[in-house]
């Protein structure tokens, strides 16, 4: 009988070299050229002594992707929060 175990992700935090990593929620700030884009309750691993947060590489791209249809809107500040795959806002 297999059984799944469900293992979290952690990671000895880059930052402050001392804090181990928890899964969480972030909020990511993008500022450029007179845009800013704020998305909140983005998943993430945060460490739990300084409070850097990692996003993976799909949130990363969906945020990214996102931001920048965001940007074509004409909008000069956007405030959302996250939803998977928001490559097309919402």
């Amino acid at each position: 009988m297999d059984r799944y175990v469900h293992q979290e992700k952690t990671m000895k935090c880059v930052i402050c070299k001392n804090g181990e990593t928890k899964e969480g929620t972030t909020t990511v700030t993008f500022d450029r050229e007179g845009i800013t884009i704020v998305v909140k309750d983005v998943p993430a691993q945060v460490c739990m002594n300084c409070g850097e947060a990692y996003v993976d590489e799909k949130v990363a791209h969906d945020l990214l992707t996102g931001a920048e249809k965001m940007a074509e809107s004409g909008a000069q500040v956007d405030i959302r929060k996250y939803v998977p795959g928001m490559a097309i806002p919402c």
